[in-house]
């Protein structure tokens, strides 16, 4: 589908703009220009931000120095020397209340444990020390250290300044004094900075100490995010973009090199630039040349309008298939052009022989695999075959030491027998093989018959006397095996069956009391090879009966799905197919089974499937003589002529159809022919027949049932438990 396009241009505007285009570096170049300048003047603001910085830090230590030089000259008094706590109590109160930006004075012992506080008597009991951690800090570094901001009385916010001292006993102490910052605020104050500054002086841990703006709200606090990460990235000193706690854009710098480890930054609106003259004389002079850019680019235009035209016949001539047919050009890249247009028509040629080759490879491939899988069914049904005949021969002779024995193997028979027939069809599905006979068939027949087969799985069957529908019967038959192998297979200890008509269509619904599944295992329940959870299952397999149900119900013009209402609550499988008439009443004649034990020959060149088949035919009373290769067959034929053969396909010398061929020739009376073999299911295999018309009576798949044997002998008894035609066991 052709994609959606936008308006399209001629070449001539093409060149046109490409022409305008060419002075963009000359524009670019401007631009950069006043990129740098505006950089200059935003360093300029940065550096003139970072000197002011600087000598707001100075001034913040001044005051601290203050504050220290305080402390330092009321430790001195003698009182404290002589460690008459007491005495000197009375000294800090006075102290403290000469300094009006101080809150209080607090004293502290060697432990960090408060000995009084002068906002309170001397004797009222001790508080708990705030800012611990600067306290052993000044006691462990016998210097002074400032604290951390916090809120004192009415939330006023106060800073910590600590002195240690000793008294002449050598005891320490460390003496505190809780100062507001006015004296900082008054400085901030001072300063000429522009509209819309911001100034703010962070504590040790990056808090609020003092700001130029909304002290009472922000002290204490932390700085906006933006400044806090300039910090952090950015070392001792810095400067760069930031936003303020009002939300502001600013340009700051900060300078974190004060004695005392605090950090005084300082915000500006960022430094802009504007245009004057020079930028209106720039613009004219790029008008100016475009103008004069646009004549010559339409000569030029025209000239190569007519080339271009060559090239638009030449990629047509490519895409009908042929080689394009491109002159030579003067102008180098459309002469480029044209060679690669040839090339690429030489390219997609050597393409087109390399994809015709991968095709052929690829069904070489699917050939390859169609043949292993059908070689390997072979081989895996010729030593399945002598196994179930040895089981046959064993069930006739009722030895009851090894009944339950004889029930596990052929249980295990039987499921191996099954995963080779499922492994097969879905060959025949992925290949497109897979065919059905389409044909009436009461549809209420085929369940009762496959509930009938499994009488030890628990089944309720809930069905019509008679519902048609047109299909292959032996498939339909599968198709419910599957399904029931499925209820089983999944722990279904109650499994029912509903067959009905609902809307002039068949529906057939197998719902089971099972593990359930889950929506996803729902969705993709009916992929090949797809295996639930394996502790779901109570038995493995390949994950392909789903696969082929699905299949086969749309090959009958059918639908299936399948349906849980969750894990542990069972599952639900709905088929709906179209309805069928009934077939014409004329029904073929029945097969009479002879009323005398017959003679059988037995081809087969596996020995033991052959020594085992005969011995349960002769089991059934009949005379057996076994051959193991087609002459000698012909041989015992010549010698004792049988009443029916059961021939292997396979043969070693001679093909099973060229064997059937020879021995109807040979034949002086009415002989049965059947064939058995490892190739997969053959029903209605009369259609590989040879031309000369020697098709066999019956087909059996490897490894046959008692019942098989006896129908291929023509038994009525047979034709009863096998039940309708093509519903023989999966």
């Amino acid at each position: 589908m052709r994609a959606h396009r936008g308006p399209t241009l001629s070449l001539r505007h093409l060149l046109i703009l490409l022409t305008a285009t060419g002075l963009l570096p000359l524009a670019a170049l401007g631009a950069w220009s006043v990129h740098l300048a505006a950089e200059y003047h935003q360093s300029e603001q940065e550096r003139a931000l970072l000197d002011l910085a600087r000598a707001l830090s100075s001034t913040v230590d001044a005051e601290l120095d203050g504050t220290v030089a305080t402390l330092a000259s009321i430790a001195r008094t003698p009182a404290l020397g002589d460690g008459n706590v007491r005495a000197f109590y009375p000294i800090a109160r006075d102290q403290a209340r000469a300094q009006p930006e101080w809150l209080g004075v607090i004293l502290a012992d060697g432990n960090g444990n408060m000995v009084f506080r002068t906002t309170a008597p001397f004797d009222a009991p001790p508080q708990p020390v705030a800012d611990p951690s600067s306290l052993r800090q000044a006691l462990l570094l016998r210097r002074p250290v400032i604290g951390h901001v916090a809120h004192g009385k009415g939330g006023r916010a106060a800073v910590p300044v600590r002195f240690p001292v000793s008294d002449a006993a050598g005891h320490p102490y460390v003496l505190t004094a809780v100062v507001q910052p006015d004296r900082i605020m008054r400085a901030l104050a001072r300063q000429q900075v522009p509209a819309g500054s911001v100034i703010s002086v962070l504590d040790g841990d990056g808090a609020i100490v003092a700001r130029s703006r909304g002290q009472g709200d922000h002290a204490g606090g932390p700085p906006s995010p933006s400044l806090a990460r300039l910090i952090r990235l950015n070392g001792p000193e810095g400067a760069g973009a930031t936003v303020t706690l009002e939300g502001s854009a600013v340009t700051t710098a900060y300078t974190r090199l004060s004695r005392y480890g605090w950090t005084v930054a300082v915000g500006a609106p960022p430094a802009g630039w504007a245009g004057g003259a020079g930028f209106a004389w720039y613009g004219a002079g790029i008008a100016l040349s475009l103008a004069l850019s646009i004549g010559l680019a339409t000569l030029l235009a025209r000239r190569i309008v007519r080339r271009i035209a060559t090239l638009a016949a030449g990629a047509a001539a490519l895409g009908a298939g042929t080689d394009p047919v491109v002159p030579s050009s003067r102008i180098q890249e459309i002469d480029a052009m044209g060679a690669a247009l040839r090339a690429a028509g030489a390219r997609r040629a050597a393409h087109e022989r390399d994809r015709e080759d991968a095709l052929e490879l690829a069904r070489q491939a699917g050939r390859a695999k169609d043949e292993f899988l059908a070689v390997l069914g072979h081989e895996l049904r010729n030593p399945l075959a002598p196994i179930a005949s040895a089981l046959d021969l064993m069930d006739l002779r009722d030895d009851a030491a090894s009944r339950r024995e004889r029930g596990i193997m052929r249980r295990q028979v039987a499921h191996l027998k099954h995963l080779v027939d499922d492994l097969l069809d879905v060959s025949r599905i992925a290949s497109g093989k897979l065919r059905i006979d389409v044909a009436p068939v009461d549809l209420a027949a085929v369940v009762r018959h496959a509930v009938a087969a499994r009488p030890d799985q628990p089944l309720r069957l809930q069905a019509p006397a008679a519902l048609w529908v047109a299909g292959d019967e032996h498939r339909l038959a599968q198709v419910l095996g599957n399904l029931l192998s499925n209820a089983a297979r999944f722990g279904s200890t109650d499994t029912q069956v509903v067959l009905e008509r609902a809307g002039g269509a068949a529906r057939l619904v197998v719902a089971d009391n099972g593990v359930g599944m889950d929506t996803a295992l729902a969705q993709r329940v009916f992929e090949p090879f797809y295996q639930a959870p394996q502790p779901l299952a109570h038995h493995g397999g390949l994950g392909l009966g789903l696969a082929i149900v699905q299949r086969i119900v749309e090959l009958h013009g059918g639908r299936v799905r399948a349906h849980s209402d969750g894990p542990g609550l069972g599952s639900r499988f709905e088929i709906v197919l179209p309805p069928g008439a009934p077939p014409s009443l004329t029904a073929p004649a029945p097969i009479r089974a002879p009323s005398r034990p017959l003679r059988v020959l037995v081809v087969d060149d596996n020995e033991d499937a052959a020594a085992l088949t005969a011995a349960i035919l002769r089991e059934l009373g009949h005379e057996v003589k076994t051959a193991h290769t087609a002459n000698a067959a012909l041989d015992v034929q010549t010698a004792w002529p049988p009443d029916a053969a059961i021939l292997d396909i396979g043969l070693p010398d001679m093909d099973g159809y060229a064997l059937a061929a020879a021995m109807r020739r040979a034949a002086v009376t009415p002989l049965r022919l059947t064939a058995l073999t490892g190739y997969g299911r053959q029903a209605g295999a009369a259609a590989h027949a040879p031309p000369d018309g020697a098709a066999f009576d019956l087909h059996l798949t490897k490894p046959a049932s008692l019942d098989d044997l006896r129908r291929a002998l023509g038994a009525d008894d047979a034709d009863a438990a096998a039940g309708p035609p093509g519903t023989a066991r999966a």
